[in-house]
């Protein structure tokens, strides 16, 4: 854990977020400032700065996040959606904590 983590506090339970998932290892919740009418994140528990800070060691890790995508796509009521994880500043990241996006059902403008 990181003391200045955003994502961390969120997974401490400092910061109160819509969370929609949560288990041992990671914790969805809905973006605050959604691109899609539904778009999350999964984040990992265990803090790490992003995808070219993982290691062999984080195999399982990132596959659970892959495969625990669809499962709350589908629960969210999307049929198809995109799944993106930013990597470094020049790759649009953010917040310096690995994280996987899921959006989908169309853009907030369409939103009326």
């Amino acid at each position: 854990m990181s003391a200045d983590c955003i994502f961390c506090k969120i997974a401490a339970g400092s910061i109160p977020s819509k969370s929609i998932y949560e288990d041992d290892n990671v914790i969805a919740f809905h973006d605050i400032r959604p691109m899609a009418k539904v778009h999350f994140l999964i984040v990992p528990k265990k803090h790490i700065e992003t995808l070219k800070d993982c290691t062999a060691e984080d195999q399982a890790l990132l596959g659970g996040m892959m495969l625990l995508a669809p499962k709350l796509a589908a629960e969210q009521g999307l049929v198809g959606y995109k799944t993106l994880m930013n990597v470094g500043r020049e790759g649009g990241q953010e917040v310096f904590h690995i994280h996987l996006h899921v959006f989908g059902g169309g853009a907030v403008a369409d939103k009326a």
